[in-house]
C-alpha cells in the first residue's frame, strides 16, 4: 500500500474513533450517574469497573507520556486524584502537544530531523551513546553569548526593524534605494526587502532546467568539516565558495534563554567540503560579507524548510538569499508522503533519522563530537539528494500535460526567499500578535474565565513579556503557560502562596513575587468593571459576516469571481414547511380583508354542538336573550374577530349544583325543603368556563323534582328508625342497670349522629404525637441503615467523600 494512503486510512479510522469517543462521552455526561449508582446495585458495580479501567488507561498514558522528560507523571487511583494532581496532568499533557507539533513540523518539513548514517546500510553511522539527551545539553548553563555581541539586542524598541546591510552585492536597485518603508495590512510602519527587486527578476541558471547523473557525496569517514570561529576562517571559506555552482545551506537555532532568538550556528556544504560557522562570536554582524555568494543568482542555494532560516539570517547576521532551491517545495511538487529532511535522507541515502539532539542547546561551546557530527550530516548529502530530486521534477514535468513542476518549485522558493523579519510591539488591549495574550486564551479554551481572572490573566501575561524583553529571556522561562494559568484559576491570597505556586524553573519570578502579587491584586479588583472573555473574543470576529463570506474562507475555490455566492436573505423561507402557509411571522402576515356584517362563523365547538341530540337543526329565530343563544353567532360589527382559547364545560339546561355525598346525620333543617328554583342561565358563566344549552322539555325537570322528593322521603324515615333504635338502646340500658344485669352492648355509633350523650373526646389524656418514642412492646430494634457499611447480602456501600472541594456541596450530620 502507499504510505500516504496508508496514512491517510489511519488518520480517519483515529478521527471516526474520537469522534464516537466524545459523542459517548457527552451522552454519558449527560445522564444522572449518581442516581442510577444509588438505585441499581448492577450499574454502579458496572460503573466502578469502568472508571477502574479508565483510570488505568489514565495512568499508564500519562507514564509513556512523561517517559523522557522531567515530570512524574500522577497515579489516579480514583476520580477525586485527577482534581488534586490537576497540574501535573497538564504539565504532561502540555509536554505531549510540544512533541506533536514538533511531528508535524517535522512532517511538514518546518522543522529537520538529522542524524548519523546506520552501520547496515549506506555511509557508516555513530551510534549515540544513549536515547535520552542530557539535561546538561538540552538546558546549559552558560553564560549568554548575546551579553559580548558588539551590538546588543534590544527587545524594547518599538520602531520598524531596519535590515543590518551596509553594502549590497549584486544589486539591480542601489542599497539606499532599496530600504524603502511601507504600510502593512495592520497599520504599522515596516522595510522592504533589501533584494525584492533582484529575487522578483531573477533567472535561474540553465543548469536547473537540466537532468544530469547525481554527484555521489563524498565519504564521511574519509572527509571532514571545519569549524570557522574566526573572520579569517570566514574569508578563506567565502574564496572557496565563490568557485562553486550549488551549496547546501542548514541553521541550528537556540530560542529558550533570549526573547528573540539566536542563530546559534550555521553550516555549509559544496561537493567536496563542509563548513560549521560559529555565530556567537561578537563579531557576527561581519558575516555579512557571505552576501557575496548567498546573493549572487548564479549560484544555487539549496536548503530544506527554509521558512525560518531566512528570517533568522536576516535578523541576527544581515544575509539574503537570491536563487533559492526549497527541497521541501520539490517533495510537495512531488507528492512525497514524507516531506521532511529525514524523510529525504532515508528515501536518497539509507540515512535514519535520530531525534537525539533536536531540543539540544546549540549555544554549547565547544561543541560535542555528536553534536558536530549532528550538525554536519544536515547538509553533507543535501546536493546528492538536490541532483536527484531535481531530474524526478523535470521527468514529470514532461510526462504532465505542460506542468513544468521545476518552475513551480522555483516559484515557491522565491515567495519563501521574499520573507522578512518584523518587530512586533506588545499589544496589552487585544492581545494580537505572535506575542499576545489572544492566541493563547483560544488554545487554552479559557472561556470559562471570570472578570476578575481574565484581568488577572491578562496583567501577568503582560507583565511576564516585559520581563521578559528586559532580563532578554524567552516568556517561556520567566514561567510556563501552565503556571500562567495556574495562577489565574488560583489567584493567590498572599505573596507567600503565590511564591509555592511557582515552581522551581521560575527564578525569575519567584525573585518578583511580591510586586506581581502586587500586580495580581490591582488586576483583580480592576477586573470587576473590566470586559468579559466572550466580549474580547466577539469584539475580534466579524459580527457583519455572512454565509457566503464564511463559504468563501473555507473553500478558497469560491473566491473566483464567477462563482456567485447566495446572499443570506435569499436562504430565508418566509413559508413554515411544518404549518404551511401559516406566516412564520407577523411581520408576513398578509392583511386580511374586512369581513362584511351579517357574516356568520362557526366556534370550534359547533360541530360537537351540532352533533348532539339537543339541537337537530340549527334554529333560526331572532335573536333571543343569552340563555338561548344559538350555536351559531352573528358579527354585529366589522372588527376582527378574537378568538379566546379559554376551556368551558358544557352542560345540559341551566346550571345545577354537583351532587353532594348525602350524610346520614343531617339534621332535618338542613334538608332542602323549598322548591327548586333554577338559577338564571346567562350562556356562560361568570368566570366565562361554562356554556348552557338551551332546553325545551319540561318532561325531565318533572321527574328530576318526583326523584329528589322520593330521596327526601326514604331519608326522613332513616332518620326517624335510627332515632328510634336510639332511643330503646338508652331504654335497655337504664332497665339492666336497675335490676343488675350486664349492659348490652351499645350500637356502634355513626359519624356526626345525634347522641346528645356521646362522651367528647378529651385531649388532655391523649399521647404525643410529635414526641412519642417507638413502641417496641418488647422485640428487639433493627439497627439503624448506615448507607456506608458494608453488608453481607446488600449492595456495595456507598462512598465518602475525601474533603470539601470548591463548588461541591456536603451534607452534615448533628
Amino acid at each position: 500500500m502507499d504510505p500516504s494512503q496508508d496514512f491517510k486510512s489511519t488518520q480517519e479510522n483515529i478521527q471516526k474513533a474520537l469522534v464516537t469517543t466524545t459523542r459517548l462521552t457527552n451522552q454519558v455526561a449527560a445522564e444522572d450517574l449518581n442516581f442510577q449508582r444509588t438505585s441499581n446495585p448492577d450499574v454502579e458495580e458496572q460503573l466502578d469497573d469502568t472508571s477502574s479501567r479508565l483510570l488505568g488507561l489514565a495512568t499508564s498514558l500519562l507514564a509513556s507520556a512523561s517517559k523522557g522528560t522531567d515530570l512524574k507523571a500522577p497515579e489516579l487511583e480514583d476520580g477525586d486524584d485527577v482534581d488534586v494532581h490537576w497540574t501535573r496532568i497538564v504539565d504532561v499533557i502540555d509536554t505531549l502537544l510540544e512533541k506533536a507539533d514538533m511531528c508535524l513540523d517535522e512532517y511538514t518539513g518546518m522543522i529537520k530531523r538529522k542524524a548519523a548514517p546506520t552501520e547496515q546500510s549506506g555511509p557508516a553511522a555513530k551510534k549515540p551513546r544513549s536515547t535520552m539527551l542530557e539535561n546538561s545539553m538540552r538546558h546549559a548553563n552558560v553564560m549568554k553569548p548575546q551579553n559580548a555581541f558588539d551590538v546588543k539586542p534590544n527587545n524594547l524598541s518599538t520602531s520598524p526593524w531596519k535590515p543590518l546591510l551596509t553594502k549590497k552585492p549584486h544589486a539591480h536597485v542601489p542599497h539606499k534605494q532599496s530600504l524603502q518603508t511601507f504600510t502593512d495590512e495592520n497599520q504599522a510602519t515596516q522595510y522592504k526587502h533589501p533584494y525584492e527587486a533582484e529575487i522578483l527578476q531573477l533567472q535561474y541558471p540553465e543548469a536547473v532546467f537540466q537532468a544530469k547523473e547525481p554527484i555521489k557525496y563524498q565519504p564521511v569517514q574519509t572527509t571532514s568539516a571545519t569549524f570557522v570561529n574566526t573572520f579569517e576562517g570566514v574569508l578563506a571559506m567565502l574564496e572557496e565558495l565563490k568557485g562553486a555552482t550549488e551549496i547546501a545551506i542548514d541553521t541550528e537555532h537556540h530560542d529558550y534563554r533570549t526573547y528573540g532568538g539566536l542563530l546559534s550556528l550555521m553550516q555549509i556544504s559544496t561537493r567536496e567540503k563542509d563548513w560549521i560557522v560559529d555565530t556567537l562570536q561578537p563579531w557576527r554582524r561581519k558575516l555579512e560579507v557571505l552576501n557575496e555568494v548567498f546573493a549572487d543568482p548564479n549560484i544555487i542555494k539549496v536548503l530544506h524548510g527554509a521558512y525560518m532560516d531566512i528570517i533568522w539570517l536576516q535578523r541576527d547576521c544581515g544575509l539574503y538569499i537570491v536563487g533559492l532551491f526549497d527541497t521541501f517545495e520539490a517533495a510537495v511538487a512531488l507528492g512525497y508522503p514524507g516531506r521532511s529532511l529525514a524523510y529525504l535522507l532515508k528515501r536518497f541515502v539509507d540515512f535514519d533519522a535520530d531525534k537525539k539532539y533536536q531540543l539540544a542547546d546549540w549555544r554549547l561551546r565547544p561543541i560535542p563530537e555528536e553534536m558536530f557530527y549532528y550538525a554536519r550530516s544536515d547538509t553533507h548529502y543535501l546536493l546528492y539528494i538536490y541532483d536527484m530530486m531535481r531530474n524526478e521534477l523535470l521527468e514529470q514535468s514532461t510526462e504532465a500535460s505542460g506542468q513544468n513542476l521545476v518552475r513551480q518549485v522555483l516559484e515557491k522558493s522565491k515567495e519563501t526567499s521574499l520573507r522578512r523579519h518584523e518587530s512586533f510591539a506588545y499589544d496589552a488591549e487585544g492581545g494580537q500578535g505572535p506575542f499576545g495574550w489572544y492566541n493563547l486564551l483560544i488554545k487554552q479554551s479559557a472561556g470559562r474565565f471570570s472578570k476578575e481572572e481574565f484581568a488577572v490573566l491578562r496583567a501577568v501575561h503582560k507583565w511576564r513579556d516585559e520581563t521578559a524583553r528586559r532580563e532578554d529571556e524567552s516568556a517561556l522561562y520567566v514561567m510556563s503557560n501552565s503556571t500562567l494559568f495556574d495562577l489565574v484559576r488560583r489567584t493567590p491570597p498572599d505573596p507567600k502562596a503565590l511564591h509555592s505556586l511557582l515552581g522551581t524553573a521560575s527564578h525569575i519570578a519567584k525573585r518578583e513575587a511580591f510586586n506581581l502579587f502586587q500586580i495580581i491584586s490591582k488586576a483583580k479588583a480592576e477586573g470587576v468593571h473590566g470586559p468579559s472573555v466572550t466580549e474580547v473574543i466577539r469584539r475580534h470576529t466579524p459580527s457583519t459576516i455572512g454565509i457566503g463570506e464564511v463559504a468563501k474562507t473555507v473553500f478558497p475555490q469560491l473566491k473566483g469571481d464567477d462563482v456567485g455566492v447566495t446572499d443570506i436573505k435569499d436562504l430565508v423561507s418566509h413559508t413554515s414547511k411544518l404549518w404551511g402557509n401559516v406566516p412564520v411571522s407577523s411581520r408576513w402576515e398578509k392583511p386580511q380583508a374586512t369581513i362584511p356584517r351579517a357574516t356568520h362563523f362557526e366556534l370550534p365547538w359547533a360541530r360537537f354542538v351540532k352533533s348532539s341530540k339537543f339541537l337537530e337543526e340549527p334554529v333560526t329565530q331572532p335573536r333571543a336573550p343569552v340563555a338561548q343563544e344559538e350555536a351559531f353567532i352573528s358579527l354585529a360589527e366589522p372588527e376582527k374577530p378574537q378568538v379566546v382559547d379559554d376551556e368551558f364545560t358544557l352542560k345540559n339546561g341551566p346550571k345545577r349544583k354537583a351532587p353532594e355525598v348525602e350524610s346520614e346525620s343531617e339534621s332535618e333543617s338542613e334538608a332542602d325543603e323549598t322548591p327548586y328554583r333554577p338559577e338564571p342561565s346567562s350562556g356562560a358563566s361568570a368566570n366565562g368556563e361554562e356554556i348552557a344549552v338551551p332546553d325545551d322539555s319540561d318532561e325531565e325537570e318533572k321527574q328530576r323534582k318526583a326523584k329528589k322528593a322520593t330521596k327526601k322521603a326514604q331519608k326522613q324515615a332513616r332518620k326517624a328508625a335510627l332515632k328510634e333504635k336510639l332511643r330503646n338502646n338508652r331504654k335497655e340500658a337504664k332497665r339492666a342497670k336497675k335490676e343488675g344485669l350486664p349492659e348490652a352492648a351499645p350500637a356502634p355509633k355513626k359519624r356526626g349522629g345525634a347522641d346528645e350523650d356521646e362522651e367528647a373526646f378529651d385531649y388532655s389524656k391523649a399521647k404525643s404525637v410529635l414526641k412519642s418514642a417507638r413502641a417496641t412492646n418488647g422485640a428487639p430494634q433493627s439497627a439503624k441503615f448506615n448507607p456506608y457499611g458494608m453488608t453481607a447480602d446488600g449492595p456495595r456501600p456507598a462512598r465518602k467523600m475525601h474533603g470539601e472541594k470548591p463548588g461541591k456541596s456536603a451534607t452534615f450530620r448533628k
